[in-house]
């Protein structure tokens, strides 16, 4: 009797997610959207999201091409993670480019976190049993994961371009280098890149773009910028 009806957000704050099809795909043919980005963020919906998409995917028996990749991922959180892992199951040739390091946004929670509160089954690795688990413990288990399955994850690269060649052809340039492939999934989150001021000293270890364990903060002399939610917190 349309009684309850469930959204992302509000009528006044709501959460802009692109338009894409059941299977993930975006308007843009051979371009997919999953995890945060389209409105999943946590961590086992976003995982497993992102193995309906490579399901969709292998379904459509797209011949493979001499030089190409079958899928580039861009983003190594839960569901960058994820695609990587389904590919290989579905012996889809695949890259995954990764701008920091492996776990995308959950690297700046706060330490002890606890990130996932569901067994989670993975394909080829086994089955995490823990209801409970942390973010350091998480984080250790995706290594493991990687290394287990050989899974070719580049980190420290920056997609800075994306050029559509010719129908499913994309050319993907990284400040590291640029890949061919026929499909582009991005599992790039919300998140984002930190807006910098261009000054000299940003990039200094001592200069935070995030807050993550706030006791270190204690009691030090400290310059907060910026007077929005992130600040006051």
């Amino acid at each position: 009797v349309n009684a309850i009806q469930l959204v992302f957000g509000s009528e006044k704050r709501g959460v802009d997610i692109p338009r894409i099809k059941g299977n993930f795909e975006t308007n843009v043919p051979g371009v997919y959207i999953v995890g945060e980005l389209g409105g999943m963020g946590l961590i086992r919906n976003a995982f497993l999201q992102a193995e309906e998409c490579i399901g969709y995917i292998e379904k459509e028996k797209y011949p493979s091409r001499e030089g190409v990749l079958d899928m580039l991922i861009v983003g190594c959180g839960p569901a960058g993670l994820s695609a990587s892992i389904h590919c290989a199951q579905k012996k889809l040739k695949s890259v995954t480019l990764e701008q920091e390091d492996i776990g995308g946004s959950i690297l700046s929670y706060p330490r002890n976190k606890v990130v996932m509160t569901q067994e989670l089954n993975v394909p080829g690795y086994g089955k995490i049993h823990k209801r409970e688990i942390q973010k350091e413990e998480l984080l250790e288990t995706w290594q493991d994961i990687i290394q287990q399955l050989g899974l070719d994850i580049k980190t420290g690269h920056r997609v800075t371009n994306i050029e559509q060649l010719e129908k499913r052809l994309f050319r993907v340039e990284s400040n590291k280098g640029e890949f061919l492939t026929q499909r582009l999934l991005l599992a790039i989150g919300r998140r984002g890149s930190p807006r910098k001021l261009g000054i000299p000293g940003e990039d200094l270890p001592n200069v935070a773009y995030s807050l993550r364990e706030p006791e270190v903060f204690q009691e030090a002399e400290i310059t907060v910028v910026g007077g929005g939610d992130s600040a006051i917190e």
